[in-house]
């Protein structure tokens, strides 16, 4: 379902979800949450892609387990088109091989369905800065799985990983939490540039340029507890 373009200022969400009363329900949630408008609605994977497609959202919010045509189809289906809007996973099922799945798929942020409208409109406007979020109630399973699987099967590798400072560690457990670069400099009181040059000496010692990839190979290799 399409509807009115977003007002200036306003960011712009397409919504998929199987079942039409949820779909209602967190429409109606963002919109008291202010500045967040759902522009597109759609009931499967295939329909939510051609949704971004048509829409060119800020962030997606997508179900993971639907008929047809999935969660993990359509992430997959939006990085093989090469567009890369944020995706923000918002599900009621948080078992370790839907976590992983959506994060190797391409996923930014992970929530189960049970938070609070406070906590989903920060994580799209999170998303929508650059950020990533995963729920810390789901950052547990993630862990176990993490610390269980073979770095291949988490689409990532074992080069080139460096050892990270205590100030590096600091900085990336706060991005794994889904600080974006403002917050995490509020928290550890440094200028926003600081903060900048520590997540890019991050990601240079982890050997990637994604911040989510970053947080997944550094619980690999054991430098976040």
């Amino acid at each position: 379902m399409t509807r009115a373009p977003a007002a200036p200022g306003e960011l712009r969400l397409v919504l998929v979800d199987d079942q039409t009363l949820v779909r209602h329900g967190i429409r109606s949630l963002l919109e008291i949450a202010g500045g967040l408008d759902v522009v597109a609605e759609a009931d499967d994977g295939a329909a939510g892609v051609e949704a971004v497609v048509a829409h060119g959202p800020d962030v997606v919010l997508l179900d993971l387990r639907m008929p047809g045509t999935d969660g993990l189809w359509a992430l997959r289906e939006l990085r093989r088109r090469g567009l890369h809007v944020p995706v923000l996973v918002l599900t009621t099922f948080d078992d370790d091989e839907l976590v992983l799945g959506a994060l190797r798929a391409g996923a930014q942020g992970y929530l189960l369905k049970d938070v609070t409208v406070a906590q989903l409109a920060g994580a799209v406007r999170t998303l929508a800065g650059g950020g990533t979020h995963v729920q810390p109630s789901v950052t547990a399973r993630l862990l176990r799985a993490v610390r269980s699987s073979p770095a291949a099967d988490l689409g990532i590798d074992d080069a080139h990983v460096q050892p990270l400072t205590e100030r590096e560690t600091e900085v990336l457990r706060l991005v794994a939490e889904g600080c974006t670069n403002r917050e995490i400099a509020e928290v550890l009181h440094l200028a926003p540039g600081t903060v900048k040059n520590h997540v890019s000496a991050v990601l240079l010692k982890l050997d990637t340029t994604d911040r989510t990839k970053a947080v997944l190979r550094a619980l690999h290799h054991g430098l976040l507890s």
